[in-house]
């Protein structure tokens, strides 16, 4: 794999430190007045999801990791894990752990695509799309009157999120959720 110098971080770079592949989450170069200048970076280990910040001389560089981010096809779980396919036309399928899940689970919904992130061919995080539409299986009933600037009430979703919505909102409907921020963003 390719060696990255100081010169070269940026953020989305995935690297690997002390044996783990991890993503550049912000790069700052100092130039002090005196003495050598150097990279002020913040790291996301991609396998436990711990954010750091590091310093590294200029000129260092790191190896770069052998990850992979592939398009994937949420199918089904079985209880222990949740099985994910290729979108090409190979129709290859992955298993992926409840650990590489994360908060994902909450987000979840058969037949919608995911970025499945793989590193020596194991899934080490799922990343949902940015909005996602799910039926809404649990909130009070709207009563006549209620409107958008009224106030919010929670609102149980077919995938298990529990996300505040509008008061005129009913059980049944089907809402566009952002998975960013887990806030409702308008009817399907």
């Amino acid at each position: 794999m390719a060696n990255y110098s100081t010169n070269e971080f940026k953020g989305g770079l995935k690297v690997m430190l002390d044996g783990d592949p991890c993503a550049i989450v912000e790069n700052e170069f100092v130039k002090p007045g005196k003495g050598q200048a150097f990279n002020r970076v913040k790291l996301r280990n991609l396998i436990t999801g711990r954010v750091w910040e590091r310093t590294f001389k200029s000129g260092e560089s790191l190896e770069g990791a052998d990850v992979v981010d592939l398009e994937m096809e949420y199918l089904y779980t079985d209880g222990d894990m949740w099985h994910f396919m290729k979108t090409d036309d190979s129709f290859e399928q992955y298993a992926v752990e409840k650990k590489a899940l994360g908060d994902t689970a909450k987000w979840l919904k058969e037949q919608v695509v995911y970025t499945v992130t793989l590193w020596n061919d194991n899934a080490i995080s799922v990343t949902p799309p940015n909005f996602i539409e799910l039926e809404v299986v649990e909130t009070d009933p709207g009563l006549k009157g209620d409107t958008a600037q009224g106030g919010s009430k929670p609102a149980t979703l077919s995938s298990g999120a529990v996300v505040r919505v509008p008061l005129f909102i009913n059980q049944g409907e089907v809402l566009k959720v952002d998975t960013r921020s887990g806030e409702y963003v308008s009817r399907a």
